[in-house]
């Protein structure tokens, strides 16, 4: 329903797992596509016809990644689409605009935080047909907001912490629409401290005693697990530049150290500083040189003991 972009990384032979480079991105398009014969992801649920609906998403998967092996099933796209037709909460909500709306420029917004009244901050629930809103084109609304379009040719970016990205991204693994990570969901018994999204997702990969579907996905399993730690660093980059005047204590001694290591002026004191237990940061690759260094100091320089094992 909604659009995964990244470098996919593909290695000569076989690839048994899902690899990205680069920067992930989660955008969404319109409802309704410019022409009848240009209809993806979202847009092909609003097709009138079943059987053409299938034929769209038969479409997409390029001539050279079909093998004899791997060719679609249409029944089985038949019997998924229809499942989603029935269960998908946002699907029914999007027709239901879609059939009610008189105005042709108008926009569909599903809010970042909201929830219905009385609802438990820990529920993994579906939502709520009011969380789902339409609003007249221009009107204002949240930045962290999916906003859909009615019609139209460019893409909208989806918050990575968003609740409802990960229903919209992967409707097979979330048929009946149920909420993602979001910043509201509270620990057992506190009313302070928050759920993290390693936390989240790592409770949702290991349910002990029941059947989880998502182990069963395969390649859509690779895709969820490499998209979601994604996510994981840009929660913990989105707290960093929110939480900056919590950080910037030791700014001061940071400087200093690199004034005196000739670093350049130039990229010192930016407007968002990365600390050191941020992994993969300059300052975390600093720290752990020093380490190094240490290490070689006390116990001398290293060396590789290689050993090659192979199948006589």
């Amino acid at each position: 329903m909604s659009f995964f972009g990244c470098n996919a990384f593909r290695e000569v032979g076989w690839n048994p797992t899902f690899k990205a480079q680069g920067q992930v991105y989660h955008r969404i398009g319109s409802l309704l596509p410019e022409t009848a014969t240009d209809s993806a992801f979202l847009q092909i649920y609003f097709i009138a016809d079943y059987n053409q609906q299938a034929d769209a998403r038969m479409g997409i998967i390029p001539e050279n990644d079909i093998g004899q092996d791997n060719h679609p099933r249409r029944d089985i796209i038949m019997s998924l689409q229809q499942m989603l037709h029935e269960t998908k909460s946002y699907v029914r909500s999007f027709k239901y605009a879609l059939k009610n709306n008189t105005s042709s420029d108008f926009i569909i917004v599903i809010n970042a935080d909201k929830r219905h009244q009385g609802e438990h901050e820990r529920l993994y629930n579906a939502p709520a047909s009011n969380e789902v809103s339409v609003i007249v084109s221009g009107d204002q609304h949240n930045r962290r907001d999916i906003v859909i379009e009615s019609r139209g040719s460019g893409l909208r970016r989806i918050s990575e912490t968003h609740r409802s990205y990960d229903a919209l991204q992967y409707p097979l693994l979330f048929p009946y629409g149920e909420d993602g990570y979001n910043f509201g969901i509270l620990q057992n018994k506190s009313t302070i401290k928050a759920v993290s999204c390693r936390a989240f997702y790592a409770y949702l990969m290991a349910h002990e005693g029941a059947f989880n579907h998502h182990h069963r996905s395969r390649e859509l399993f690779h895709q969820f697990i490499v998209d979601m730690p994604a996510k994981m660093e840009s929660e913990r980059l989105c707290y960093i530049r929110l939480n900056q005047t919590r950080l910037r204590c030791d700014f001061n001694i940071h400087l200093r150290d690199a004034l005196r290591n000739d670093a350049d002026p130039r990229n010192i004191g930016k407007m968002c500083i990365v600390p050191a237990t941020f992994t993969g940061s300059p300052r975390y690759m600093h720290a752990r040189t020093q380490d190094a260094m240490s290490y070689v100091r006390k116990y001398g320089r290293p060396d590789l003991f290689i050993i090659f094992t192979c199948k006589p």
